[in-house]
């Protein structure tokens, strides 16, 4: 059955109203597939209610602001844990520093470092592709988000293709390409990452991973969609922009409630 084009589920969710409803999910259960770790879908437990400067998000505003199933329409369902590919072909290495950093960034979903707690996540499975979305909303200072988003941007030249090795000692070739992206927040930055090897019986396997990100003043948003199947970079792009429009949305409720 062919997959419906990602910007019209989008313009479905926006008609339906539900950039002001974004906390409300679907309760349309996945197609049933093998059960997997799970993958956080919010913030940390511990974090506070409050925002904790004057300009901040609160926890509930930040959840508010992220992008549910509902906003992809089918296949898309909440995650039912870690694919099997993140630690069989993401957990490799290389000699070069700034390409061992992206692939360590990618495997740990932490692009902005590992000391970078998001307010707000959620995970989201193509279980038609077997696709994998990863999407947060994140407090950073804004030179600190730049200066990142500026190393993704010189990854092309520096890591155009190199070879990486798993755990379990398989050889990839990685190829790191810009990608485009739709014109949201101050200033954002997208990469198609792909990995492409053998199996032990010698069929190709080959992991697509999408990368976005931009800033929206003192928010960033952070996408990652991937699989080993079709990974559409329409719906990458689709979810950077429902993000954008939902956090401005919920921005703009916050300030007429002060």
């Amino acid at each position: 059955m062919p997959r419906p084009p990602a910007r019209v589920l989008v313009a479905s969710a926006l008609s339906a109203g539900t950039l002001l409803t974004a906390s409300a999910c679907l309760s349309t259960p996945p197609q049933a597939h093998t059960p997997l770790p799970t993958i956080p879908s919010s913030a940390p437990p511990s974090a506070p209610a409050a925002a904790t400067t004057p300009d901040g998000l609160t926890t509930a505003q930040a959840q508010a602001a992220l992008v549910t199933e509902a906003d992809l329409g089918d296949p898309w369902a909440p995650t039912q844990g870690a694919a099997t590919w993140r630690d069989a072909l993401l957990k490799a290495t290389t000699d070069a520093p700034d390409c061992r950093r992206l692939l360590d960034a990618l495997y740990a979903d932490d692009l902005f470092g590992k000391d970078a707690r998001p307010r707000a996540a959620t995970g989201l499975d193509d279980t038609m592709d077997e696709a994998q979305l990863r999407y947060q909303v994140l407090a950073l200072p804004p030179a600190e988000v730049d200066r990142t988003l500026a190393w993704l941007k010189s990854l092309p030249r520096k890591c155009a293709r190199f070879t990486a090795v798993t755990e379990r000692g398989t050889v990839q070739t990685v190829e790191v390409t810009g990608a485009a992206l739709p014109e949201v927040g101050d200033t954002r930055q997208g990469l198609r990452v792909t990995l492409t090897s053998e199996t032990p019986d010698g069929d190709p396997t080959v992991l697509t991973l999408d990368v976005a990100a931009a800033r929206t003043g003192d928010d960033t948003i952070a996408v990652t969609n991937g699989g080993l199947g079709e990974v559409s970079p329409d719906i990458t792009n689709a979810t950077l922009e429902v993000g954008a429009q939902r956090l401005a949305d919920v921005r703009k409720q916050g300030r007429a409630q002060v």
